[in-house]
């Protein structure tokens, strides 16, 4: 554990400082105000020590091991049918669904007991094998000797 303390890595580093600080005797509210973390923080890596010896260590991932899908198949089906409708048919301002405004309808209708983000949305239509792709504006200009332009800065074939 002292090795711990000449590492590189401020992980290792600190928790092995909390560590020996607990080893020598001091409580978790001494330890927490030299260390420059909360008490809890260090209950809970005396935990972890207790729980995997020397392998609390090391970082371990703080990916979820488990997600929850924020659709059931249910969900799933009305987010399918809503898509095929229009967003003028909800008060939205566009005609093409955008995934906040998505997100903000599906709640609106039930679909969910909070707002999901747009990056959720996309990763359950991703599942359900629908294809996002951000609607693009066409670019206009008011020149009316614009495609003429256009037409001639474009390179030959």
């Amino acid at each position: 554990m002292e090795q711990g303390l000449r590492s590189r890595d401020g992980f290792k580093l600190r928790r092995s400082q909390i560590l020996l600080a607990s080893a020598q005797g001091q409580t978790p509210s001494q330890i927490a105000r030299h260390v420059g973390c909360t008490a809890q923080t260090v209950r809970n890596v005396i935990r972890a020590f207790e729980d995997q010896g020397l392998g609390c260590l090391v970082a371990q991932s703080s990916r979820p091991k488990t997600t929850q899908s924020t659709f059931d198949e249910a969900g799933r089906e009305q987010l399918r049918n809503l898509l095929r409708r229009s967003p003028r048919e909800f008060g939205q301002p566009h005609s093409l669904w955008s995934l906040p405004m998505l997100a903000a309808v599906a709640q609106a209708q039930g679909m969910t007991d909070k707002r999901v983000s747009g990056v959720t949305m996309h990763h359950t239509l991703k599942a359900m094998g629908i294809e996002w792709k951000r609607a693009k504006a066409p670019i206009t200009s008011p020149d009316p000797q614009y495609e003429l332009k256009k037409a001639a800065a474009r390179p030959p074939d």
